[in-house]
C-alpha cells in the first residue's frame, strides 16, 4: 500500500507505505548501505569508493513520482489518493562513524550547497508545493541507519506544521504589514535566549521553545528559500549551524540526538503566499537534562499543545555558553 488519504476532522493527509516495513533497519557497520562500495567489498546505495555528499532517491519511499494507484477508493468524506512527491537521502560523509556536528564547517557548507541545489531541483515539479529536508539523529529519535544522513521530502501539498506557520504569517502581516519572523528576530538580536549570532543568521531558543533545549536558527533578512541565499550568507548558516551542533555535544557531554528540519517558503504556489514565507532551521533534542528524555505525552499527541520543564532563557543561557567554548572542526 502507497496512498494518501484526506482526514476531515483535521484538514489535512495522511500517508500510508506499508512497504516501509521491510526498510533496512539498524544493520552491521559492515553491511551499512550508506558507506561508499569498497573494492571487493558489497556493493551499497553508493557505488563509489570514495565521496564528499552523496544524495539518491530512496529505496523505501512515503512519496513517488510513480505511484501504484491506491488499494482503496475514496468517498466525498474521505478522499484517496495515490502518494505522490519524492523522497531523496542526503549522505553526509563517507565516514561512518562521523556526525553532522564532527564533519567540519567547510562539509556543512557544501551541504547547504547540496540542500539548495536539491530544493531547485525538486522544486521544478510542478505537482510540488513543499521541500523539506530534515536529519533524524540518534537512536533517541528512532533511528535505524546510524551512518549520518539527511533525507529531502518533497510534498504535492503544504504539510499542516507549515501550513500553520504560513497562517500565523498571514495574520500578521494583515495586522502589522510585516513579517512575523523579522519580527521575532528584531525582538531576539542581543537578547537571553541568544545562542550564537551570526551575521546573515541568529541562532536562538525560541521564547515559545516546545522542547526544552530546541533551538531555531532564523535568516535576519527576509530570504524564503536556501537558493535565494548568496554566498556569503551561506557560509553564515554553516558556521552557526556547525557551532550550534557542537555546543549541544559540548553540553550534554555526548553526541545529541535531535530533529532537524527546514522551513520554507512553500513553491508553485502563487506569489502572496510565497512571499509570506521566511527560511528558518529548527533543532529539536529530546533531551532535557540529568539523561531524562522529553517524550510527547497526552497533552502533546492529542492537545497539540507542549510542556516543557526548561525556561527559555535558561536553555538559551546553557547553550550559550556551551556554544561559545565548543571546539568547532574546520
Amino acid at each position: 500500500m502507497s496512498e494518501r488519504r484526506y482526514d476531515p476532522t483535521h484538514d489535512e493527509w495522511v500517508t500510508f507505505a506499508t512497504h516501509r516495513q521491510d526498510r533496512t533497519y539498524k544493520p552491521a557497520t559492515a553491511d551499512c548501505p550508506l558507506c561508499p562500495t569498497r573494492p571487493g567489498g558489497p556493493e551499497t546505495e553508493i557505488p563509489r569508493e570514495h565521496f564528499e555528499i552523496a544524495v539518491f532517491d530512496n529505496r523505501f519511499p512515503s512519496l513517488s513520482t510513480t505511484p501504484p494507484a491506491p488499494d482503496v477508493a475514496g468517498t466525498d468524506l474521505v478522499p484517496v489518493e495515490p502518494a505522490y512527491g519524492h523522497c531523496e537521502v542526503v549522505v553526509f560523509t563517507e565516514d561512518h562513524d562521523a556526525t553532522l556536528a564532527s564533519v567540519g564547517e567547510a562539509r556543512i557548507r557544501l551541504l547547504v550547497d547540496a540542500w539548495a541545489h536539491r530544493f531547485a531541483a525538486l522544486a521544478d515539479d510542478p505537482r510540488v508545493q513543499y521541500v523539506l529536508p530534515f536529519e533524524n539523529k540518534g537512536e533517541a529519535v528512532g533511528v535505524t541507519l546510524h551512518h549520518p544522513h539527511g533525507q529531502i521530502y518533497a510534498y504535492p501539498d503544504v504539510p499542516p506544521r507549515p501550513a500553520r506557520e504560513q497562517r500565523a504569517a498571514a495574520a500578521h502581516r494583515g495586522r502589522t504589514g510585516r513579517c512575523v519572523f523579522c519580527d521575532v528576530v528584531a525582538q531576539e538580536i542581543g537578547g537571553p535566549r541568544v545562542v550564537v549570532e551570526g551575521s546573515h543568521f541568529l541562532a536562538g531558543v525560541p521564547p515559545w521553545a516546545r522542547f526544552p533545549y530546541e533551538v531555531d536558527i532564523w535568516s535576519r533578512t527576509h530570504v524564503g528559500t536556501l537558493p535565494g541565499l548568496d554566498a556569503a550568507a551561506r557560509d553564515d548558516l554553516a558556521r552557526v549551524l556547525a557551532r550550534v551542533l557542537a555546543g549541544y555535544d559540548a553540553f550534554f557531554g555526548f553526541r545529541t540526538s535531535y530533529l532537524l528540519g527546514i522551513h520554507s517558503a512553500p513553491v508553485n504556489v502563487d506569489d502572496d503566499e510565497r512571499a509570506l514565507g521566511h527560511l528558518h532551521l529548527e533543532i529539536c533534542p529530546p533531551h532535557r537534562g540529568g539523561g531524562k528524555l522529553k517524550y510527547l505525552a497526552g497533552s502533546e499527541t492529542f492537545g497539540g499543545a507542549f510542556l516543557t520543564d526548561v525556561a527559555p532563557e535558561v536553555a538559551g543561557e546553557r547553550l550559550r555558553a556551551a556554544a561559545s567554548t565548543a571546539d568547532v572542526p574546520a
